[in-house]
């Protein structure tokens, strides 16, 4: 049975201020912490044995998912007490795994929300041979991401950096952040130094004439490091884009959890969740947005594309779009938040305090 490496260990510094005291994995999506989706889709590909390699915030982890039993999972926790790079973070893990050198070891980041056929990676894998093998996906735009050109038979022919010219961009496959490596692989990597799996693994192991295949998966995939990408991606595992058999609900336009108040002629749509213990009052609108635990949404207010923290407080007849509202923050009444304003975490603004908007 393949066993798998779960790197989530960075610090999420795009997602500030959700990030200051929950690591970016455990900020929840569609009801549940990320890390829930990634679990229990590797889970579902019958992955038993899942090490964590974490960082940031590392005690958080091991109390929500303990031994990992309640997912059919045996979880391992493993920190890193300096940052040791994706490489590094790969190697540090080793000790904990239970696979012989030539076993495949299923590797994914902590951020990525993928429909990825994970068995058909590892069977990839297999059937060539591979040292290596990478999860390739095709985006429109490659130009802010390193790029994976292969040949006709899908082996990895070089790992180009991000394009600064058109006669650059040779191929629109790029790493979408999932791997296999032999167990081997992973031991030959430097131990207690930093290592990028991208900058330095792959281009010696392709170098040293190792055989590194790609599998091209465009199926969903988004980095969600950014809030406005969290907020999508939540948006999407609730209406059934993208793919989790983790969320607490059947797919549909909007997800309100359990203990949530919600008023009846409020208007929750677009994907929206609203979190255990968070009020929306009459006459509100939440569209496409994520409202965490315990927060309240006040009469007339409408929030759009945004992510609500954990107690925050938005004020009657405030206009919220494209913004993130810390953990306990309070907005007043009658504001207007735009095009990616960031609140900090217990923040306080007075009603009518703030207009902001793209073209003033």
């Amino acid at each position: 049975m393949t066993e798998a490496i779960l790197l989530v260990g960075g610090k999420g510094t795009r997602l500030r201020p959700l990030t200051v005291h929950t690591p970016k994995p455990m900020v929840p999506a569609a009801g549940v912490p990320f890390l829930t989706h990634q679990l229990a889709r590797a889970r579902a590909a019958g992955i038993e044995h899942i090490v964590l390699a974490t960082s940031y915030l590392a005690e958080v982890f091991e109390p929500y998912f303990g031994d990992g039993s309640a997912l059919g999972l045996h979880l391992e926790y493993v920190t890193e007490e300096e940052p040791l790079g994706t490489g590094g973070a790969i190697r540090n893990v080793a000790s904990k795994l239970h696979s012989a050198p030539d076993d495949p070891v299923l590797i994914f980041n902590g951020d990525i929300l993928t429909g990825l056929d994970i068995e058909a990676l590892v069977d990839t894998h297999r059937t060539t041979g591979a040292d290596v093998s990478l999860h390739l996906t095709r985006v429109a735009d490659p130009r802010a991401f390193g790029l994976v050109p292969t040949d006709a038979d899908g082996r990895v022919t070089a790992f180009l950096e991000k394009p600064q010219t058109p006669e650059e961009i040779v191929t629109d496959q790029i790493n979408a952040g999932a791997y296999v490596f032999n167990r081997s692989v992973i031991d030959s990597i430097p131990a207690g130094r930093p290592v990028s799996v991208e900058r330095e693994t792959f281009p010696g192991l392709l170098a040293s004439g190792a055989h590194l295949q790609g599998m091209v998966d465009s199926t969903y995939w988004l980095d969600l490091g950014t809030p406005q990408a969290f907020v999508r991606g939540s948006a999407d595992l609730v209406l059934g884009r993208a793919p989790s058999p983790a969320v607490p609900g059947r797919c549909g336009d909007r997800l309100v959890l359990d203990s949530a108040d919600v008023a009846p002629d409020a208007k929750i749509t677009g994907g929206s969740v609203i979190g255990a213990g968070a009020r929306v009052e009459p006459g509100a609108r939440v569209d496409g947005s994520t409202v965490l635990d315990g927060a309240v949404i006040e009469t007339g207010a409408d929030v759009r594309d945004s992510l609500i923290g954990a107690r925050a407080h938005v004020g009657a007849r405030t206009v919220l779009t494209g913004a993130v509202i810390g953990d306990g923050a309070r907005i007043g009444a009658d504001n207007e938040l735009r095009d990616g304003v960031r609140v900090w975490c217990g923040a306080v603004l007075p009603d009518g305090a703030v207009r902001f908007s793209s073209d003033q």
